[in-house]
């Protein structure tokens, strides 16, 4: 049977919003762990079949296929193609399995999928609001320009902020759970940092070393006193994911590549697949698509040894951890996007590098990575370890 295999994962750290990496262009952030990933591999990369590279606002900076002008920013040869993938928020996952689809089929053997995101550059959003006054209105929402959506979903609001107070008072999700859960983030995130969990998947840049984004000083009075994001809801900044740049990588291979360059994988990619939810409530796809996959896998949830599923708002994750019955100890052990930021395009395959480094460190065999998405879709990949 044909496998996909990683060979190597990596990222930068995460820098905050107008933190350290704020003034580093994303050509250059995505060349940065290019590099990294080819001296760490050893792989030629002039025998890289292609570039995955997930980016959403792909405009300004990150606009004319990022992947194609990181590639080349770090060196690299021209006859390597690249494309740039938007799938929302799970953008390099979604590059990670298209990557492991054409190794799977047989059309490739090595491909280097990730993804970059400057949000102090260009802010979330940016994408939308390039084209007010020259064209249509957005296709969704109370100024929806297209009849079909409207026939459909009618006027309602379509954001993730809606979606996440539509989740919270769907599974009764209170802003004390949330609070708690925010809070847990950081001391884990911390705790990581200070025990040099993800040392051996960073990459520094610009000297910025660790993650930027946890804070030492926040605590429940702290959290409690954050204003609302939305008159009269549950939500504040502090239960949501951090605005944040960085740019992570990693390379996917065949059994042919790796026999061939005596490569020694760290994981077998177990599973892959991706559902759909209900676009408004958007956020809530995690759920049903962990079911999917663990059906197709031929898991249960006991089987997981390592679950991330990413923090783009604590609500989310505890509705589906209401849904999924997995160990709460076993789910972001590291802490999440609360407390170490959310680099959008990244942000799949940084997760992918953290959910590698703690299967290996705790021995575990099988780790689920999942995140909610734009427009209701949720990916999912199983990894299997490889290696003692």
């Amino acid at each position: 049977m044909t496998e996909a295999y990683i060979v190597d994962a990596l990222r930068t750290p995460v820098g905050k919003r107008g933190g350290g990496l704020s003034g580093v262009h994303p050509a250059d952030l995505s060349a940065h762990v290019l590099q990294a990933l080819v001296r760490r591999t050893g792989a030629d990369p002039g025998e890289v079949d292609d570039v995955l590279w997930g980016c959403v606002d792909a405009v300004g900076a990150q606009a004319g296929n990022i992947a194609r002008t990181g590639w080349l920013a770090a060196g690299f040869p021209e006859h390597v193609p690249g494309v740039t993938i938007d799938r929302q928020c799970g953008s390099s996952q979604q590059a990670v399995h298209f990557a492991a689809q054409a190794v799977l089929s047989g059309t490739a053997d090595v491909v280097v999928a990730g993804g970059v995101a400057n949000m102090s550059a260009i802010p979330i959003g940016s994408a939308l609001r390039a084209a007010e006054g020259l064209d249509f209105p957005v296709a969704y929402g109370p100024d929806s320009g297209s009849h079909g959506w409207q026939r459909r979903y009618g006027d309602a609001e379509v954001t993730q902020f809606r979606g996440a107070e539509l989740i919270a008072r769907r599974w009764g999700v209170t802003r004390e759970e949330m609070e708690e859960f925010a809070l847990r983030s950081h001391r884990r995130a911390i705790t990581a940092i200070d025990e040099g969990r993800f040392d051996a998947e960073l990459v520094p840049v610009a000297g910025v070393e660790r993650d930027e984004g946890p804070r030492r000083d926040t605590g429940p009075e702290k959290l409690a006193a954050l204003a609302p994001l939305r008159p009269d809801g549950l939500l504040t900044a502090g239960v949501s994911s951090q605005l944040s740049d960085g740019a992570s990588a990693l390379l996917v291979a065949s059994e042919r590549a790796v026999a061939a360059h005596g490569w020694r994988p760290r994981a077998r990619i177990h599973h892959l697949s991706v559902r759909g939810d209900d676009p408004v409530l958007m956020l809530s796809a995690p759920i049903e698509a962990t079911r999917h996959a663990l059906r197709r896998a031929g898991l249960s949830a006991a089987d997981l040894d390592v679950v991330e599923i990413n923090e783009a708002f604590a609500s989310v994750v505890l509705a589906w951890q209401r849904e999924i019955d997995v160990d709460p100890a076993k789910v972001n052990p590291n802490g999440g996007a609360i407390a170490l930021g959310h680099p959008l395009g990244a942000t799949g395959t940084k997760l992918m590098a953290t959910l590698l480094g703690e299967l290996e460190r705790t021995g575990g065999r099988y780790g689920l990575q999942t995140m909610c998405e734009g427009g209701g879709t949720a990916n999912v990949t199983v990894l299997e370890r490889l290696g003692g």
